[in-house]
């Protein structure tokens, strides 16, 4: 389980919440409970994009679809090394959504206000 970087491990955790594998995040966090993600809404993960990685800091944005709306997630993470294991600490969300002339997450190659894919 233990990932050589903080962006491998946050990139394994992302792949984690796509296959709802509660326990890996759990035993990959500091904090992170079996309870607190199984009352978490099912999410339909679309597209991850690491914006930067460096020492024990990852951001990136993580596009979702949710109510037959697309969102987006963005976060700066911090890592941590336990008994020189990585473990996610914790995270610093920041307010984002999608710009209607980027393109969609969904990979179509569309504008995301002429995609169809929601």
């Amino acid at each position: 389980m233990d990932m050589h970087t903080p962006e491998k491990l946050m990139r394994s955790r992302y792949d984690a919440f796509v296959r709802e594998d509660w326990q890996y995040i759990v035993d990959t966090s500091l904090y992170q409970t079996l309870q607190e993600l199984s009352t978490s809404p099912s999410l339909s993960w679309i597209k991850l994009d690491v914006l930067k990685a460096y020492e024990n800091i990852v951001e990136f944005k993580a596009y979702y679809k949710h109510e037959n709306t697309m969102e987006v997630l963005h976060e700066k993470s911090t890592f941590i090394k336990v008994d020189n294991i990585w473990k996610y600490q914790g995270g610093i969300l920041y307010p984002s959504q999608i710009n209607s002339n980027e393109l969609c997450p969904c990979g179509s190659g569309k504008k995301f206000k002429r995609c169809s894919c929601i």
